[in-house]
C-alpha cells in the first residue's frame, strides 16, 4: 500500500481552518478532526473547474452525489444503498438531527454509548430529545462491546431511538457484524429507531470487516436509518454535503417526512466535491489509510518507549486515539495540563462522557510522523 504524506507543518499553519487558527503557533493541535495531508488531486481538480466556470450557485447535484455514492459504497463498503432512498443535506450532524426529529417526539430519551463524539449529546436535546447515557462495556485493555442488556432495559422502559457511532469515534472500534445484529433486533422488539452515524465508515482499515448498518439484516433495514459522507474520509468537511440513507419503508417515512429545505442544505461545492471523491478519490484514500495505519502502530511504540503507563487500544478505524492518561496524575481533565505544560492540544476526555471520559483524552494521529513524534515527548517532558 503506498502512503499520502502530510504537508509541512509551514504550510499547515497558513491553513484558516479551524484545528490551525484556534491556538498560538507554539501549540501542536491534534485535536479537530481535519487531517494534515494534501486535498486529493481529484476533488482539488474538480473545485477549480467549478470555480472557472463561475459555478457557484444553488446546488442541484443530489442525484449525481447519491449516485456516486452507490458506486463508491459497492466497491469498497460492500453496500448497494439505492440511490432513489437518499436524501442530501449539510452534514452529518445536522442529518442526525433531522431523523431524530421525525423519529421521536419532545422529551422522548435517546440512548447515546459513551465515551462517544461530543455533538451527540447537544444534537440529542436539538432535536427534543433527552439523552439516555449507556457507556460501553469493556475498555482500552479488552476492547469495546454495546451493554446490551442495559440498551434493552432502555428500550423496555420506553426509549425510542438510539444514536449508533459505527466506527466508534473516539475508540476507533468497528463494531462486529453480529453485535449490530443483537442491536437490530432490539430496536425492532420495541420499535425503536438506530441512526447510524457511519462518517468514518471508509477510514476502516482494510484487514478490519466494517459493516454498514443497513446491511445487517431485514431488522436493521427496518429500524435504521444512516448518515454519512465523504467528509470525514476525504478531509473535506468545510464543504459541507452529507447523505441521509434508508432502505425500508418505514426509513422512507422518517426521511420522506422532512422539510424541503433539509435537503437545499448541501453546497454546490460539497456536490461537487463528494462526487469527485467517491467516484476518482480511492487511489488517494488508499495512500492516507497507509499511512493511518503507520501512525496508530507508531502511537502504539512511541506511547511503550515514552510514556508506557499511559493507555492505548490501536484503532481498527479513523485516526482518532482514546488515550488514558490517569497515570500521569493530571486530573479528570489532563487535555488541561497537556496543553499547559506541553504546549499539545487534545480533546477534552470528560466531554465524551463525563464518567467513562475522567483521566482521558482524544487525539488525532492523521499527521506526519514528526509530529506526533513530538507531541509524545512533549507529553513525556512536561509529567
Amino acid at each position: 500500500m503506498h502512503r499520502t504524506e502530510a504537508d509541512p507543518i509551514d504550510l499547515l499553519r497558513a491553513r484558516t481552518s479551524v484545528k490551525w487558527r484556534n491556538y498560538p503557533e507554539d501549540v501542536l493541535p491534534l485535536p479537530v478532526a481535519e487531517m494534515d495531508y494534501p486535498l486529493a488531486e481529484p476533488i482539488a481538480q474538480a473545485l477549480h473547474r467549478a470555480i472557472d466556470r463561475s459555478d457557484t450557485g444553488y446546488a442541484s447535484l443530489a442525484p449525481a452525489v447519491a449516485e456516486a455514492f452507490r458506486g463508491f459504497a459497492s466497491t469498497r463498503l460492500g453496500w448497494e444503498p439505492d440511490p432513489e432512498r437518499v436524501t442530501c443535506t449539510a452534514d452529518v450532524s445536522m442529518g442526525i438531527v433531522e431523523v431524530l426529529r421525525q423519529a421521536i417526539s419532545p422529551g422522548d430519551r435517546v440512548i447515546v454509548t459513551s465515551p462517544i463524539y461530543p455533538p451527540f449529546f447537544d444534537l440529542v436535546t436539538e432535536a427534543g430529545g433527552v439523552v439516555e447515557e449507556i457507556p460501553l462495556a469493556g475498555g482500552i485493555r479488552d476492547g469495546w462491546s454495546f451493554d446490551l442488556p442495559a440498551i434493552e432495559a432502555a428500550f423496555a422502559a420506553g426509549t425510542r431511538a438510539l444514536v449508533l457511532c459505527n466506527p466508534h469515534n473516539p475508540t476507533g472500534w468497528v463494531p462486529a457484524r453480529d453485535e449490530l445484529a443483537r442491536l437490530a433486533d432490539l430496536a425492532a422488539g420495541y420499535d425503536a429507531t438506530i441512526v447510524s452515524d457511519e462518517v468514518h465508515g471508509p477510514l476502516a482499515q482494510p484487514a478490519t470487516p466494517y459493516t454498514p448498518f443497513l446491511t445487517v439484516s431485514d431488522a436493521a433495514r427496518e429500524h435504521g436509518v444512516a448518515v454519512t459522507a465523504a467528509t470525514k474520509a476525504f478531509n473535506i468537511a468545510g464543504l459541507k454535503a452529507a447523505l441521509i440513507v434508508t432502505d425500508s419503508e418505514r426509513g422512507d417515512r422518517l426521511r420522506e417526512a422532512m422539510p424541503l429545505e433539509v435537503s437545499w442544505r448541501m453546497s454546490q461545492f460539497g456536490a461537487i466535491a463528494s462526487i469527485a471523491a467517491f467516484t476518482e478519490g480511492g487511489h488517494w484514500l488508499d495512500g492516507v489509510l497507509g499511512s493511518l495505519d503507520d501512525n496508530r502502530r507508531l502511537l502504539a511504540d512511541l506511547l511503550e518507549e515514552e510514556l508506557p503507563d499511559v493507555g492505548y487500544r490501536v484503532p481498527d478505524a479513523t485516526y482518532l486515539a482514546w488515550l488514558d492518561l490517569r497515570a500521569l496524575g493530571w486530573g479528570d481533565d489532563p487535555s488541561e495540563a497537556a496543553l499547559e505544560r506541553a504546549r499539545v492540544a487534545l480533546v477534552s476526555g470528560p466531554t465524551f462522557g463525563r464518567e467513562v471520559g475522567r483521566g482521558h483524552v482524544r487525539l488525532n494521529f492523521a499527521c506526519s510522523p514528526e509530529v506526533l513524534g513530538e507531541a509524545i515527548t512533549r507529553i513525556a517532558d512536561a509529567r
